[in-house]
């Protein structure tokens, strides 16, 4: 059972994702626009397992109630939005969203998605400790954790999957249908442009290190790196 928080000014959208996530058994809590959502985290910044956050609300936009809710919660948030131009979805992104679904969707995909997030950042039981180092790169396994010369790196939970996945096949060729499906976790609806979206946010933030991913013209990426 998740706890969700559904911020939407459309009530109709909050009433929809409301009971297809109760019929999965999940709680449900609803705002109506950004300043609510905020108010909410700040009297618990641990109350809520994800946040669905739409994007166009009035008194604050979801954007801008998304980053300020990352600064008090650990919560994944996912956007919704009206618009689905690519200037969005990286920008969401690079606020640190984990998903980015384009109305009008499918509440089935939606819950999907949020199953996903949830199965991605939820620490497995028991996980043994496991450093991984590429000259300056390191990622700890168990901690989830990255660093750039010593400097430890914010990578949203996507971008730190689609790392570990590209570093654990280390050398293979991985097609842009393999990154999706391995680390999206379930059947993809939309546009590979996601994939290359998160590639360039995850470059930006790997530094001098972004060249252990190296694009493979019409197929994919592959990561290239020598261990020490």
């Amino acid at each position: 059972m998740y706890r969700i928080l559904v911020v939407d000014d459309e009530e109709k959208i909050r009433t929809l994702i409301r009971k297809y996530a109760e019929f999965e058994g999940h709680k449900v809590t609803e705002a109506e626009n950004g300043m609510q959502a905020v108010e909410l985290c700040r009297r618990d910044p641990g109350a809520f397992d994800i946040i669905v956050m739409d994007v166009m609300m009035p008194e604050l936009d979801g954007f801008s109630a998304a980053a300020e809710i990352k600064k008090i919660s650990p919560a994944p948030v996912l956007m919704l939005s009206a618009r689905g131009e690519e200037y969005d979805k990286i920008h969401g992104f690079e606020l640190g969203a984990d998903d980015y679904v384009v109305k009008p969707f499918s509440p089935k995909e939606l819950m999907m998605r949020v199953n996903a997030i949830m199965n991605r950042v939820r620490p497995a039981v028991s996980q043994p400790r496991q450093t991984e180092s590429f000259e300056g790169l390191t990622v700890d396994l168990g901690a989830r954790t990255v660093a750039v010369d010593g400097e430890r790196v914010e990578l949203s939970p996507k971008e730190y999957d689609l790392l570990t996945y590209l570093m654990k096949n280390r050398g293979l060729a991985l097609t842009r249908e393999q990154l999706l499906t391995n680390v999206w976790g379930y059947d993809f609806y939309g546009d590979d442009r996601t994939l290359d979206t998160h590639i360039k946010l995850l470059r930006r933030r790997l530094g001098p290190y972004s060249r252990f991913i190296v694009t493979i013209r019409g197929v994919g990426y592959r990561f290239e790196a020598q261990e020490p």
